[in-house]
């Protein structure tokens, strides 16, 4: 018998890498940011649904941030934050698939997630102190002189033209995963689990769902932010 044996494809298991907490901050904010950016284009009448709009994003935003400390395996910052060396190298061999591979964020994906995080926090912090000098002004412009709010007036807008970017890049990124290396992106962001090889989900850190931690630190932040407004 000539023919050659096919090599039967390696089986797959599915380990969760993404918790609860941090889907659910995912899509809450994406819908967040929505909802911001359509208040501002509604104009005066809607600028106190964009406040609380803004409100819910700085709690939020937050969260994730302190999450990245006290959070699951894959969530915490110094498990996706790596050198420029290893971002460099990761950018190089992107196409060769040369690099490890990553159950959680990939060294450029860290990154951009840092990014996006910090966009998204100057956001609402300016527009706490914002004001166009007639209808719509934040909580804490008065405590602030006329030419600081102007500033962090035109900072809320500048950086939100900067998030903006940065959410299409990150979106383009989503894109060239599934397109050039047939990656699903969104689908672990969904339901919390990547499927990998035996030996890889023997080795993968166990995620646990901490929701009711979750829901702790929420509560407390947005009791900070109502007193910080009081």
């Amino acid at each position: 018998m000539t023919a050659k044996r096919q090599r039967e494809p390696a089986a797959l298991s599915a380990v969760t890498v993404w918790d609860l907490p941090v889907r659910l901050f995912h899509w809450i904010l994406v819908g967040l940011l929505s909802g911001a950016w359509l208040t501002a284009e509604l104009g005066v009448d809607a600028m106190r649904y964009h406040k609380w709009i803004g409100y819910a994003v700085l709690v939020l935003v937050s969260f994730r941030i302190v999450w990245g400390f006290v959070g699951s395996y894959h969530a915490r910052f110094r498990h996706f934050l790596r050198p420029p060396s290893a971002v460099w190298h990761y950018a190089r061999t992107w196409r060769t698939g040369e690099h490890a591979g990553d159950l959680g964020h990939n060294p450029l994906g860290g990154w951009m997630v840092m990014a996006l995080l910090a966009l998204v926090l100057v956001q609402p912090v300016t527009g706490l102190f914002a004001s166009d000098g007639f209808f719509v002004e934040g909580p804490l412009a008065e405590h602030v002189s006329p030419a600081m709010s102007t500033l962090a007036t035109r900072l809320h807008h500048l950086n939100f033209t900067l998030l903006l970017l940065a959410v299409a890049t990150h979106v383009a990124a989503i894109l060239a995963y599934w397109l050039l290396r047939g990656e699903n992106l969104i689908g672990p962001m969904l339901h919390g689990r990547k499927r990998v090889s035996a030996d890889e989900a023997a080795a993968a850190p166990v995620v646990r769902g901490g929701i009711v931690l979750a829901a702790l630190l929420l509560s407390a932040l947005a009791a900070g932010l109502w007193l910080l407004l009081g």
